[in-house]
This record gives C-alpha cells, sequence and structure tokens, in this order.
C-alpha cells in the first residue's frame, strides 16, 4: 500500500498545496492533447504494474477494472491485467516485471513511485528504476503508458520539485506516453478517497477517466497497424500472381 505517514491533516494540507503549485507548473508549455507514442502492435492485453492506489479500495472497484470497463464499451477485443501490489516501489516492480509482462501484452502502464516519495528514495535511483522499467518493455516491443505521481516536501521541497521532474523527462526520453498527475481530481478529495490519498469507488473510476483518454489512442492505433499487417501478405501474394509471366504452351 501506499504507507501511512504521520501528522495525517498537515500533511494533506501540504500536499494540497504542493499539487496546485505542481499543476501550474507543469502547465506551462504543455499541450492540451495527451502525449502517445508512435504506433505499434495490436493491442490483446493492457498491463497496469502499479501499488495500492491500484487496487484501491478493491480489486473489483480499482481503476484497471474501470479501465476494462472503457475498453469492453469502445468494444476494443483487449484484455486489462491488474499485476499491482500494496506498498510496492519501482524497486518491486522492476522486481516483479518480467511476471507481469504475460504473453500477449501489447501496452503497460507504470504507476508506480508515490511510496519511494514518502520513503525519500533517491530521485536518481527511482528515475533509473523507472528507466529500467520501460527500457525493457519497449526491448519486448511493448508501448508504455507512464503515470506521473507527485510527493509531498515530507524530505524538503527540492526533493518534491525533483520528483516531480522525474516522469515527464522520462516520457521524453523515451518517446512514451504520459499522464502528468494521475491522482488529479482524487488527491485530498473527500469525495474520492478513503484517507485522503488511496482512492475510494468514485475516485476509482476518476483515475480510470483521467487515464482512458492517453490509453485508448494507443490501443486504438495498434489495432489499426494490427489490421494492416494482417493484409499485406495477402496484397503481396497478390501482386506477385498480377505480375508472374503466363506460361505459353509450345
Amino acid at each position: 500500500m501506499v504507507r501511512p505517514v504521520t501528522d495525517m491533516p498537515e500533511i494533506i494540507r501540504k500536499i494540497g498545496a504542493l499539487v496546485a503549485g505542481l499543476a501550474l507548473f507543469s502547465s506551462c508549455g504543455s499541450k492540451d492533447a495527451p502525449t502517445v507514442p508512435s504506433p505499434g502492435q495490436l493491442v490483446a492485453r493492457v498491463v497496469v504494474l502499479g501499488d495500492s492506489l491500484a487496487v484501491s479500495p478493491s480489486l473489483l472497484q480499482s481503476f484497471p477494472t474501470h479501465l476494462q470497463v472503457h475498453l469492453d464499451r469502445a468494444g476494443m477485443d483487449t484484455v486489462v491485467v491488474n499485476a499491482s501490489g500494496w506498498g510496492d516501489t519501482t524497486a518491486d516492480g522492476l522486481q516483479r516485471l518480467d511476471a507481469a509482462l504475460v504473453e500477449g501484452t501489447r501496452v503497460l502502464v507504470v504507476a508506480l513511485g508515490a511510496n519511494d516519495g514518502l520513503d525519500g528514495v533517491p530521485t536518481a535511483l527511482v528515475e533509473r528504476r523507472l528507466d529500467e522499467i520501460i527500457t525493457r518493455a519497449k526491448t519486448r516491443n511493448i508501448r508504455v503508458l507512464l503515470c506521473g505521481m507527485e510527493t509531498p516536501p515530507l524530505h524538503g521541497l527540492n526533493y518534491s520539485l525533483e520528483f516531480h521532474r522525474i516522469f515527464p523527462r522520462l516520457a521524453a526520453a523515451h518517446g512514451t506516453g504520459l499522464v502528468p498527475f494521475m491522482l488529479a481530481g482524487v488527491l485530498v478529495n473527500p469525495d474520492m478517497t478513503i484517507d485522503g490519498v488511496h482512492p475510494n469507488a468514485a475516485g476509482a473510476q476518476r483515475i480510470a477517466e483521467t487515464i482512458w483518454p492517453y490509453l485508448e489512442p494507443m490501443v486504438r492505433d495498434g489495432a489499426n497497424v494490427a489490421r494492416q499487417r494482417r493484409t499485406e501478405p495477402r496484397r503481396h501474394e497478390e501482386h506477385e500472381y498480377e505480375n508472374k509471366p503466363l506460361g505459353i504452351a509450345s
């Protein structure tokens, strides 16, 4: 889970102030359209690699479950696999990555880092672990959607600011999709959370609605490319037949 911290009311107040400031900071020079990578292969499975934020308030009510609803409504033949674990850090995600990338995985949604921030893990180490997760997924031709996180100033404002910069920096370096802040509209909202941080049922649905505009094009573009690839062999055979010289009986 995302670990509890002491003096929660004060921390929640600080988180709210920090997120508001970072939202203004990150909006400068940003584009309205979601950041998505170039078209890839047909999406058969979407794997969510996250922590307690991805399994709260329960597996059945979590945001990956709501993402499945979005995919089904869009008529996409895609299955969401929730490979998240309570208390997971980027180190845990990296350790479990190979097992999480089940056969047929076409998109990996990375929703890790919250616990690293609370623990004060050096930002360079957090970035290096996330970088390895992305790199290893890409070597398998798996597209990556990175979910941006924020952390309260428990370890100083500079730490929080540098933590914030990790996600857009990695997305730019790898050309991956980026959700600027996964908990937008959820964090410290009493109507959306259980404890100010972990989403309740409504919060999980809100997170899915935040992620969906970034995930949907990745799934749809991948399906279009796959359909084109399936028709190419037949077109190639027809072209060869049309250009094959006719035999003339002597």
